[in-house]
């Protein structure tokens, strides 16, 4: 394991702290407004809690607004038009300012995944999980959700090779960019991602991994 310097040590959840905690702070009428629109346009639950694989693995209960409707139904069937203006400004994902708070994840770092995805790594791909998850990422800044896994994914594991504050403010800048100019929503076909199945990868199934 790659040593750690002051900065990943400590520094890094020292600005996760602070980070987080302005953030809800100064965004919560924009937290208020945009559930209050989440439960006129979808109804309950406001809130869609799945769990997801964090630092080293362990799972957690990730946080968002729901931007799909309850029933049966793949992804592109039940994404509204509402559900796709939310997810394309990413408003979805603050409620996870609540996990980086928790310390289930960070500002910025590897998005986190379905539990079911880690058994499917490759020892290379699996370095992402020595970290935790993050908001924002290289893999966010470099095309979102339009990356092919293979890519996105070894991207993940050399951020997470090296953790420093300058890589961290180029991940959020550059994921600041993308969102700005709205490209990645959705992979080539899909209504997000499909899903990441090394035995199968042109397998259709979709994983709400938005973000």
């Amino acid at each position: 394991m790659p040593e750690q310097g002051p900065y990943e040590r400590w520094g890094k959840r020292c600005l996760d702290i602070l980070g987080a905690g302005l953030g809800l702070l100064l965004l919560s009428p924009l937290l208020l407004g945009t559930a209050l629109a989440v439960r006129l346009a979808l109804g309950r639950p406001v809130l869609f809690r799945q769990e997801r694989a964090g630092r080293d693995g362990a799972p957690f209960i990730l946080l968002k607004f729901r931007s799909m409707r309850e029933g049966p139904g793949d992804d592109a069937a039940r994404l509204t038009p509402f559900g796709r203006r939310l997810r394309a400004t990413a408003l979805d994902e603050l409620p996870q300012l609540v996990n980086v708070l928790r310390g289930e994840m960070s500002l910025v770092g590897p998005r986190p995944l379905p539990t079911a995805y880690t058994a499917r790594y490759t020892a290379r791909q699996r370095q992402r999980l020595r970290v935790r998850p993050g908001l924002a990422g290289v893999a966010q800044a470099a095309g979102r959700n339009a990356l092919p896994w293979e890519e996105r994914l070894e991207l993940d594991a050399r951020y997470a090779a090296r953790v420093t504050l300058g890589a961290d403010l180029a991940a959020m800048l550059g994921t600041l960019a993308i969102l700005l100019r709205g490209k990645g929503v959705h992979a080539p076909g899909c209504a997000t991602m499909p899903r990441f199945d090394v035995a199968s990868p042109a397998d259709s199934e979709r994983a709400s991994t938005s973000f």
